[in-house]
């Protein structure tokens, strides 16, 4: 299988010099392993805890094991052994050395509550989703995207930016993130997303959780990606499922925690209060969203009804991407009043904000901008805003807002 560099590679070298531990999550699949095997040193000796008799010592003698696999040493899937957390703090304080600890693990919800308590200070966190669309045209940029930088890259441009038309990002949106399907690894999408779904329930989800019908969370899990890039609203979505609002709660905090969806805040400002109060909901991977909510084809998929909303959960993955894999965390939000007024994405940087529209169209209209004035009326300090859209090269819709094609998050 071909190995697609990771943008991370130099974050998780750099942070191995500084602390003790190096903690990488994410979901199953994203190269976790495939990632910091790449880059360790020879000597780094590896374990894995799939292994039945080695997650039972783990789970048993965590002393014995960590006298058996001593540092420098990669652990891959910690969440199965939590009881190794104290015994790896142990060593760390004893041997008073950086890069002792790389770790992985496909779960957070019970994993971060243990590194939390043992391995506070003593560990980097690293966040790991799938392949970057920086990383699969191996453009090298580290920066986070922001519009005002994509005005800098305009000015002086150093690297080949991806333009896209609709047919080719809706290939790019069904194929989705996985390193199997885009190194050519896998050539069957929906037999790696079926396979996919079941090891996440019988791995994830029943071994880790108290979920008792599998049934009943596959079902939850497709009413989830047919709602991708909506505001969120448990009690249409207990509805649906036949849930109850506490249960499809539950669930969706297992999802969150996993890294499948991410929930975007809405902005919020001490300026007014008529503004909406629930999250975003956005899958991580627009390939598995697209397998769940029925798509078999990335033409019924461009021709569909969930359309506009999987582009935008495109766009919205790319960009938590390129800050997550900048060692940063995003501060991003959507803006929308009580009287239906809406904003799709806001940065909020050095006490200004960053409007950006997302529109899944070629041909640039005036009044794509026209939105993005509602803030005026809040005044609060407004920086350079963006429309994410088809343009085949930058276009300025005014003195402040860019139309940027796609293929420069």
């Amino acid at each position: 299988m071909r190995y697609i560099p990771r943008i991370l590679e130099e974050g998780i070298l750099s942070a191995s010099e500084q602390f003790p531990v190096v903690l990488v999550t994410g979901p199953r699949q994203t190269g976790k392993t495939t990632l910091l095997q790449h880059i360790a040193h020879p000597s780094r000796r590896y374990v894995s805890l799939d292994s039945l008799p080695t997650r039972i010592l783990a789970r048993e003698d965590p002393e014995l094991f960590v006298q058996t696999y001593p540092p420098p040493v990669l652990i891959d899937e910690i969440q199965y052994a939590p009881e190794l957390l104290p015994v790896i703090k142990r060593e760390c304080d004893s041997r008073q050395q950086t890069g002792l600890f790389w770790l992985t693990g496909s779960q957070q919800f019970h994993l971060m509550q243990g590194v939390s308590e043992s391995l506070a200070g003593r560990a980097a966190i690293v966040k790991l989703n799938g392949i970057s669309e920086r990383e699969l045209r191996q453009i090298d940029i580290r920066e986070p995207f922001l519009p005002s930088r994509s005005l800098e890259q305009i000015r002086f441009p150093s690297v080949q930016r991806m333009v896209y038309r609709e047919p080719d990002i809706f290939q790019r949106i069904f194929q989705g993130s996985y390193p199997a399907v885009l190194s050519g690894k896998v050539t069957d999408i929906g037999l790696f997303y079926s396979s996919y779904v079941q090891t996440y329930l019988e791995r994830d989800v029943r071994d880790l959780t108290q979920v008792g019908n599998l049934e009943s969370f596959f079902t939850f899990l497709r009413v989830i990606a047919s709602r991708t890039g909506s505001i969120l609203n448990l009690s249409d979505i207990a509805r649906d499922c036949a849930l109850s609002v506490p249960t499809v709660k539950q669930w969706l905090s297992i999802l969150v925690a996993t890294s499948l969806v991410y929930l975007l805040q809405p902005w919020t400002s001490n300026k007014t209060s008529r503004l909406i109060k629930s999250p975003k909901l956005y899958f991580l991977d627009t390939g598995l969203s697209a397998w769940l909510a029925g798509y078999s084809t990335p033409e019924t998929l461009s021709s569909g009804p969930l359309r506009g909303a999987i582009f935008e959960t495109w766009c919205v993955s790319e960009i938590l991407k390129s800050w997550w894999y900048s060692l940063k965390e995003p501060p991003l939000y959507y803006y929308r009043d009580k009287e239906g007024k809406e904003i799709d994405l806001l940065f909020e940087v050095d006490g200004a904000v960053h409007p950006i529209e997302i529109k899944l169209a070629a041909t640039v209209r005036k009044d794509w901008a026209r939105p993005l004035s509602v803030l005026e009326k809040l005044k609060v300090p407004v920086s350079r805003g963006a429309i994410l859209c088809l343009v085949q090269e930058p276009f300025p819709l005014d003195r402040t807002t860019l139309a940027l094609p796609v293929g420069w998050i």
